[in-house]
């Protein structure tokens, strides 16, 4: 059997062991209550028997409710599915309350006890497979039921079908803007659907609630998840919170001014409590300046001259406040451009601090230094530090040849490099010497020869 934890009110869900004597356990957290689900603060407590309440919140498909009376004192919990009185027959629905609760929930809603009817029973086997039944056949009759009322030309639209338990009654929830003459309508759905027919109007709100869907603020509609009363709203909201009266973003999808522009509402009233009237005009010097934007947040008035309203100056509240008494003692104030304080520049400060560009290369670079001082030395012990330098000798300054040397195989390096230089190196330079001999006497007898000289490839830059 089910716990009744379905919106629509259908069977088919099932909490599985979480059903118990009580009711499902997690009748308002297994992801399928909505707004008609009421949550039992007083169940903790035990109440005498001779003050037991007889009366029960039962809802139904959509959101209506109404109660009964437990007349034979069946043990009922949140969560049963009862077959309830009707006219005709009877009905199936769930038990969404029960206790002290329900007396409160009467009071509240002006329900009398008298009117109040009865409960037949639990509901077996055979009512919830009818109870199923009938709620499989709601999408097709409603199709039909559309179908039906445009080829009768009828300005009106069926927005939602609800067959009774019994499927002894079908209720048709429709909006139009104008009165409807149903009676050869109510001939064609009897003839068509072979049942009682029952006609609701609603209101454009009410439909939005039944279909649901998503706001502009990117949740589910209030009216179709938890709001369940409908206060009036009008236009004087949004001129209390400086909205512009633009219909398509103040409108929500049911074409009327969106419930939420109410929520805030008391708020901008208390901090507009201590604003002067919108309507205040200050007498200058240089003429009469009238109050053209408030801005309730930073508690400032914007003014203009009546005679140059492009200019706009903007005063803290409490100024304002000053230039009004002073021009009720009679007394004209300053113009506004003297009475504008010059604006303190504030200093962004940058937390992050992160604005340079190159920071992560910087970091990088630092890094590879870091990297390059941590590296072991591969060298053997042996070697000193004299090797080290001797392996990798620094640069070392030409020195200035100021004639040619009479000998061309004297070397004027260091004498350490003369040492290491083999002993057939003075031939090989005498044969350089020739042969650089030999090249001059060519370019000598062919002077009209270009001179190339000799290309070597770029030096790579190790700071790269």
């Amino acid at each position: 059997m089910s716990c009744g934890c379905k919106t629509s009110g259908d069977s088919a869900h099932s909490c599985g062991p979480k059903k118990t004597a009580n009711g499902c356990e997690n009748v308002n957290t297994c992801g399928n209550s909505y707004k008609l689900s009421v949550f039992d603060w007083l169940s903790n407590i035990n109440n005498p028997a001779p003050n037991r309440c007889d009366f029960v919140e039962v809802r139904f498909k959509n959101d209506r409710k109404s109660f009964y009376k437990n007349v034979n004192n069946i043990p009922l919990h949140i969560g049963s599915v009862v077959t309830v009185e009707s006219s005709p027959g009877h009905d199936v629905g769930v038990i969404s309350l029960t206790g002290e609760l329900v007396k409160i929930q009467m009071k509240k809603k002006k329900f009398s006890e008298e009117s109040a009817l009865k409960i037949y029973r639990q509901a077996n086997q055979k009512d919830l497979e009818v109870w199923q039944e009938a709620r499989k056949k709601e999408d097709g009759v409603k199709l039909e039921a559309r179908k039906i009322a445009q080829r009768l030309g009828l300005e009106m639209k069926v927005t939602d079908v609800e067959y009774q338990g019994d499927s002894s009654k079908i209720t048709f929830y429709y909006t139009a803007d104008t009165r409807v003459d149903f009676r050869q309508l109510i001939k064609d759905y009897a003839g068509a659907f072979r049942t009682k027919i029952d006609m609701k109007q609603i209101g454009f709100r009410q439909e939005a609630a039944k279909v649901g869907g998503i706001g502009s603020c990117g949740r589910e509609l209030c009216c179709s998840t938890w709001l369940t009363d409908f206060r009036s709203v009008n236009t004087n909201v949004a001129r209390y919170q400086q909205l512009s009266i633009n219909p398509q973003k103040l409108a929500g999808q049911c074409g009327k001014l969106k419930c939420c522009l109410n929520y805030e509402l008391d708020s901008y009233l208390d901090a507009l409590s201590d604003f002067p009237s919108s309507s205040t005009t200050l007498e200058t010097e240089k003429g009469k300046a009238f109050c053209i934007k408030i801005d309730v947040f930073k508690k400032k008035m914007w003014f203009a001259y009546v005679e140059n309203s492009i200019a706009w100056y903007d005063f803290d509240i409490d100024l304002v406040k000053k230039l009004i008494s002073k021009n009720k003692r009679g007394e004209r104030t300053l113009p506004l451009e003297d009475l504008k304080q010059p604006e303190t520049s504030l200093q962004s400060i940058d937390l992050i601090q992160e604005n340079n560009v190159d920071r992560f290369e910087k970091k990088n670079r630092g890094n590879r230094n870091r990297n390059n001082q941590n590296k072991p030395n591969n060298t053997p012990q042996g070697q000193g530090q004299g090797q080290k330098r001797n392996n990798r000798p620094e640069k070392q300054e030409r020195p200035e040849r100021s004639e040619k040397p009479e000998n061309p195989n004297a070397y004027s390096g260091n004498q350490p490099r003369q040492q290491k230089q083999p002993q057939p190196q003075p031939k090989v330079q005498a044969e350089k010497v020739e042969s650089n001999a030999e090249g001059d006497k060519k370019q000598q007898n062919n002077p009209n020869k270009k001179k190339f000289k000799k290309k070597y490839p770029p030096k790579k830059d190790k700071n790269a």
